[in-house]
């Protein structure tokens, strides 16, 4: 695995931030400026939110599959540095007519000329690394910003877990570092150590959605690790607001993350409503083995 460049704010030059889907985007942009950072972005269209434009100081739209006018955006506002946040999903990718729908832009054409022998997230996403590279920009984890979104280990909520809650998040810890290790995806949901849903390409809120029809009666357990060598540039485990909503409509009871290897936005808010819904949330540092149950 490449080693993440270590991240740095040159005065003379922006930060540039390809933006997909959620909040974590907008958390890094937030953070930049409280830094005093000129950032420019290139926001993946019906990926990223408009409400990063008024928090940067260039904005500019491009499609999933138009890779030239992202170089060619962050080279002429002379960016050297770029971070990527945010989920693009690939479902989108497998649409009939997909080349008419997402009508790439040469560069595009050529990277997957090159690529399409592997497919799979990391390659993808280390082969984008090697395109900035070749135009003299560098990616640099976007946590060297904001270091505080990484959740540390300990259960976060009052309750505990239970003993069956615990024999769960073992069993499902090392089926997802499996899932991990393959490169599939990052979450599993257990009951009673029966696998229910594995994340594939839905991501995770739909493997949770599909594990609450497999268990109606509720009470399942979500774990979600990092890859076994998880470049924190990119693809970092994420959780916030919108996974504990999920949850509570599903009908899980335990969300087990990886303590130090795991994005939490908007923390506080976060656990308030894992609280509120009675979802306990607890941070393993290398395996759920000391867990204090209820």
């Amino acid at each position: 695995m490449t080693t993440p460049t270590p991240l740095t704010t040159p005065t003379a030059a922006p930060i540039g931030l390809l933006a997909g889907w959620g909040r974590f985007p907008i958390v890094f942009a937030e953070k930049a400026r409280l830094l005093g950072l000129s950032v420019v972005c290139v926001g993946i269209h019906d990926e990223a939110s408009p409400e990063l434009i008024p928090l940067v100081d260039q904005f500019h739209w491009a499609g999933i599959a138009r890779f030239g006018r992202v170089v060619r955006c962050f080279k002429r506002a002379g960016v050297r540095q770029i971070v990527m946040a945010g989920k693009i999903h690939k479902v989108r990718l497998n649409t009939p007519m997909r080349i008419w729908r997402l009508l790439p832009d040469w560069r595009t054409l050529q990277f997957w000329l090159r690529r399409r022998r592997d497919t799979r997230d990391d390659a993808l996403l280390l082969g984008i690394v090697g395109e900035f590279e070749r135009d003299g920009m560098t990616i640099a984890s976007a946590l060297d910003f904001c270091p505080e979104l990484l959740v540390k280990e300990g259960v976060l909520t009052r309750r505990g877990v239970t003993p069956r809650e615990t024999n769960d998040i073992a069993y499902g810890w090392d089926v997802a570092r499996e899932l991990g290790r393959f490169d599939i995806g990052q979450s599993v949901a257990v009951f009673e150590k029966a696998v229910l849903a594995v994340e594939a390409i839905e991501g995770t809120d739909q493997a949770i959605r599909r594990a609450g029809q497999l268990c109606p009666r509720g009470g399942f357990v979500v774990v979600k690790v990092a890859k076994p060598h998880q470049d924190m540039r990119f693809d970092v485990p994420t959780v916030g607001t919108a996974t504990i909503e999920t949850m509570r409509q599903a009908g899980a009871r335990v969300l087990a993350i990886e303590a130090d290897k795991t994005i939490i936005l908007d923390q506080e808010k976060t656990v308030a409503l894992a609280e509120k819904f009675g979802i306990t949330i607890v941070a393993c540092r290398s395996g759920p083995f000391m867990l204090r149950s209820s």
